[in-house]
């Protein structure tokens, strides 16, 4: 009795599990059949929106052709950096070297006090200049005249139209030892100053003119963040007797300051690769010593010295690399303050 109880526990499990691999077999093609019937679907609703919407994606292909022929397509160029370039070979033909260009990237002082002057112009650069749009946009808000409101910052913003090469032809024909300002200077103490070729007055005049060129354009932006702010605040805190400035930081800052995060967080991701086209047009040798940035130090090593191609593009990507972790650093402390961040 015992062994035929024993013998029918063993056949109804065997039965289960005879009936549990054909289930799972059963289930593998209707789950792939369900899956690719599922992208077919969504395949399917794709092409109808673009069908849909076709004068939108005509509008967005140029953008989109552009990043992909002059963004993505040169990546490939990237292999430069780990070969030693010879131009009858080409990049695809030349030999591989694997990280020998960045061990001679290390070795050279210059590369390196390159990469300090970068960091402290740059960095003294978002201190000095961040703050000011900010400021502006601040005031803009309480401005009542809409006239000289519009007029001002039509001035202020209209300098970011103008190229580096326009506003350093400016700034040097001012400033030149035989220009206006010397002029004046002379016809007061008798003594010119030289403030092209001093090198204490260059990093300053590189702080001033970025100013002068891009804080109207950055005003823009937090203006309109402060008219996206719900004006029933401002009526509520007015009728609570609080006085502008009490508005100015306990509602208007407060509200912006995502956008200010955001705009604080693309600085810094720009820290090793901002400013070349000012300092290009705006120095000389005199103030080559403070001038030499990462950007102008890649130029000098590829075209006014014995072209060296797999060495500057090490550079240009290692120096990606850096504003890559920058950036990630700089979003990261966003959340960990609080805020969301640029990468969401």
């Amino acid at each position: 009795m015992r062994i035929s109880i024993a013998q029918d526990y063993r056949t109804v499990l065997i039965f289960m599990e005879v009936c549990l691999v054909k289930a799972k077999t059963n289930a593998v093609p209707h789950a792939l059949g369900s899956r690719s019937g599922a992208e077919k679907n969504r395949l399917m609703k794709w092409l109808i929106s673009i069908r849909k919407n076709w004068m939108v994606y005509t509008l967005i292909l140029p953008g989109f052709l552009w990043y992909i022929i002059f963004a993505y397509g040169p990546i490939g160029g990237l292999t430069l950096a780990f070969k030693t370039y010879k131009a009858s070979l080409g990049i695809w033909g030349s030999p591989w070297v694997g990280f020998e260009n960045y061990v001679y990237v290390f070795r050279d002082p210059a590369f390196v006090a390159s990469i300090v002057r970068t960091l402290q112009i740059n960095l003294g650069r978002m201190l000095v200049t961040f703050p000011v749009p900010i400021i502006l946009a601040l005031l803009f808000n309480e401005i009542r005249s809409r006239k000289f409101k519009r007029i001002t910052q039509t001035i202020l913003t209209f300098p970011n139209f103008l190229s580096w090469v326009i506003i350093s032809s400016v700034v040097i024909t001012l400033l030149a030892y035989d220009g206006p300002v010397n002029h004046l200077i002379k016809s007061m103490s008798g003594a010119g100053f030289n403030f092209l070729g001093n090198e204490k007055v260059f990093i300053p005049l590189l702080y001033l003119t970025e100013i002068w060129k891009s804080s109207g354009w950055f005003t823009i932006i937090y203006l309109a963040a402060i008219s996206g702010i719900d004006q029933d605040q401002y009526e509520a805190a007015e009728i609570d007797g609080a006085s502008r400035a009490q508005s100015i930081f306990r509602i208007t800052m407060p509200n912006i300051m995502p956008t200010i995060v955001i705009m604080l967080i693309l600085t810094m991701g720009n820290l090793m690769t901002a400013g070349f086209d000012q300092i290009f047009n705006m120095s000389n040798a005199a103030v080559r010593q403070v001038s030499e940035t990462l950007d102008m130090y890649i130029y000098r090593i590829t075209f006014q010295a014995p072209p060296e191609f797999s060495f500057s593009m090490a550079i240009a990507l290692l120096r990606s690399v850096v504003n890559m972790m920058l950036l990630l650093l700089a979003d990261r402390g966003a959340k960990l303050m609080g805020g969301d961040g640029l990468l969401g």
